[in-house]
């Protein structure tokens, strides 16, 4: 089988079958057209030919051409992905991926902002007019909610349910409700009510977020207004879209919500991506200790 059918198989499997999102689906498709490109430079085979020698010192050349280890891994993870699927096809007779094993890196905690540093960022959208008030809106939900900012740009008008204070969140086949607090139903609720109609380009636009055109917000522009109040709010740290989900879900856990309701919210298949954040609490608490107890 050539390369490029191969992959197209894998890409059905990933969609399909596994129902990965577009950003799973994208790296994974990079990462074997990568290994498939070396394959046929190196050893003049297609990927279904590869044995487990091969595949291995594909992985060597990937950290000596200073590949970061979370890159290494997620590579690992999608060689492993594909070859299992080969296999469970009967594709090919044995897998070549059984013994490939990512480096144990140092393991980072997510960056999360400070109760401070969130007043601060969701202060800075002024509404004074239609981009304000949508701006603050979304903000006030992301932070709300802890949902992906990919859910965040995929919501639709219907998914707001203003009078209960919940709001609808859709991710592979999946849906769950998550509720707000009473100031981000209001902006949301002056942004829907006062700005939005102004602001879509068709009547029957369905995105909840729209961009100066009218059309669907993208990830691209949100990142960039994210940037835009950070700098604003002269926030320091290099914060992402995601930085607001680690700060929602470390926050909750702060304060006492149970990490079952949390793992519910954030849409995690797995309780063990929760987790992570009371690894991140305990941290804080730790650092707290060390800089405020007089024998620390």
């Amino acid at each position: 089988m050539t390369n490029s059918a191969c992959i197209d198989v894998f890409a059905q499997y990933l969609t399909n079958e596994k129902k990965s999102s577009a950003n799973t689906l994208s790296s994974y498709l990079r990462d074997i057209r990568q290994l498939g490109d070396y394959l046929e430079i190196h050893h003049d085979k297609e990927i279904t030919a590869a044995n487990e020698e091969e595949l291995s010192e594909y992985i060597a050349w990937l950290k000596s051409n200073g590949k970061s280890v979370a890159t290494v891994s997620r590579c690992i993870a999608s060689i492993k992905c594909l070859y299992s699927f080969l296999c469970l096809r009967q594709m090919i007779p044995e897998n070549p991926a059984t013994k490939l094993v990512p480096d144990k890196g140092e393991h980072k905690l997510p960056q999360i902002l400070t109760s401070r540093e969130v007043d601060l960022l969701l202060e800075q959208p002024q509404c004074t007019d239609a981009k304000g008030y949508r701006d603050k809106a979304m903000l006030e939900l992301l932070y709300a909610t802890g949902i992906r900012v990919t859910e965040l740009i995929d919501l639709n008008i219907n998914d707001i349910n203003l009078s209960a204070g919940v709001v609808r969140c859709r991710s592979r086949d999946k849906e769950r409700f998550i509720p707000m607090y009473p100031k981000a139903v209001k902006a949301l609720e002056d942004y829907i009510n006062l700005v939005r109609p102004q602001m879509i380009a068709l009547p029957d636009e369905e995105s909840l977020f729209v961009n100066v055109s009218g059309e669907r917000m993208s990830r691209q522009g949100f990142w960039k207004i994210m940037k835009y109040y950070q700098k604003k709010a002269h926030i320091d740290k290099d914060i992402t879209p995601h930085t607001l989900r680690h700060s929602f879900a470390a926050h909750l856990l702060e304060n006492g919500a149970d990490i079952h309701a949390i793992q519910e919210m954030l849409g995690h298949a797995d309780i063990s991506s929760t987790q992570i954040y009371s690894q991140l609490v305990k941290k804080q608490l730790k650092d707290v200790y060390n800089k405020a107890h007089p024998r620390a």
